[in-house]
């Protein structure tokens, strides 16, 4: 990627594979590509890349024939206009991969003091958080739905073509303006096409809308406990006098890395209910995501849990991963 003008190909970095179809002049038409938690291919395949780009030719005729609106370019950055990659990357004349851009970014905007980790670290949110699924040969068609955008209308068969009057031809687009939401947003507008009708379904978003597994992604600013969790019902805050809106969960496995680095001694069946005085958070319903969002990799904080019952306190840390870089 060194020399790769990252400001006009810009994309979840973290993508195993990511097509850009462009004209000469270096206008993208559509982008191609995404996956989630899964799988590197959960949105890949050879039936919805033929569509793709049957829809970027379709795009450049309409460019040829001076039908479609021009892009105004961003201002150019390459790889080595981030600090933090330039001393430990390319001063070393080592290779610039793709996930190294987003890794160092990160990176430089944790040590400026700018880092914003709901928008920084939870990238390209899991569209199935509000309820879509896609028949992923055909694209951008709905094969189910559920929750939020079954509540707004949207119908299997649906094809999705604009967000907040956007238009989005891939899953790549889609997933690209997606993420670029502000994740204070409350609610979207989801354009749809059904039977030759255009329909514009306002989308309420729930609380978590923006939450993606962050396994995958192996990224240095996220604070690691190596511990998995769900969340407690009600009835039991209820009864272990715990706030409704608190983010308490129950420690459903711990990996054995956590002794490795010694970490913690949390077992599992733990219920952990405060973290550093703590027993809420207006973003999140889990603790463990609250300690992702709040705190450094590598800092300790003191934590309350009830284990068989009883209340207990510990001192835990968290771990910084180094994404086989060399440690800062």
């Amino acid at each position: 990627m060194d020399g790769i003008d990252i400001a006009l190909f810009d994309y979840d970095r973290h993508n195993a594979v990511y097509y850009f179809v462009v004209n000469s002049d270096e206008q993208i038409y559509l982008r191609y590509g995404g996956r989630d938690e899964e799988s590197p291919e959960s949105y890949l395949n050879i039936e919805s890349i033929e569509i793709a780009m049957k829809l970027g030719l379709g795009q450049h005729e309409l460019y040829k024939q001076g039908k479609l609106e021009k892009v105004v370019r961003p201002e150019k950055k390459l790889p080595k206009d981030i600090r933090a990659l330039y001393e430990e990357v390319t001063t070393r004349r080592r290779c610039v991969e793709c996930h190294l851009i987003a890794d160092y970014e990160t990176i430089s905007k944790e040590e400026e003091g700018v880092l914003d980790k709901l928008q920084d670290m939870f990238r390209s949110p899991d569209i199935r958080n509000i309820g879509i699924h896609l028949d992923r040969p055909k694209g951008l068609v709905v094969e189910r739905t559920e929750g939020a955008v079954a509540d707004a209308g949207m119908k299997p068969g649906d094809l999705i073509t604009t967000l907040n009057s956007k238009q989005v031809l891939t899953f790549g687009d889609y997933s690209y303006a997606y993420d670029k939401l502000s994740r204070d947003t409350k609610a979207i507008q989801i354009g749809v096409e059904r039977d030759g009708t255009n329909h514009t379904l306002d989308v309420t978003l729930p609380k978590e809308w923006w939450w993606t597994d962050l396994y995958f992604r192996y990224w240095t600013i996220e604070p690691v406990l190596y511990l998995f969790s769900e969340k407690i019902t009600d009835e039991e805050k209820a009864e272990l006098k715990l706030p409704v809106d608190g983010f308490a969960i129950r420690v459903t496995d711990v990996d054995p890395a956590s002794k490795v680095y010694d970490l913690h001694d949390l077992k599992v069946d733990d219920i952990i209910y405060e973290v550093d005085g703590e027993q809420s958070d207006p973003y999140t319903d889990y603790a463990d995501r609250h300690i992702q969002l709040t705190k450094t990799a590598g800092e300790s904080m003191d934590i309350k849990f009830y284990r068989d019952g009883e209340s207990m306190e510990m001192t835990i840390w968290t771990h910084r991963q180094s994404f086989r870089k060399q440690p800062r």
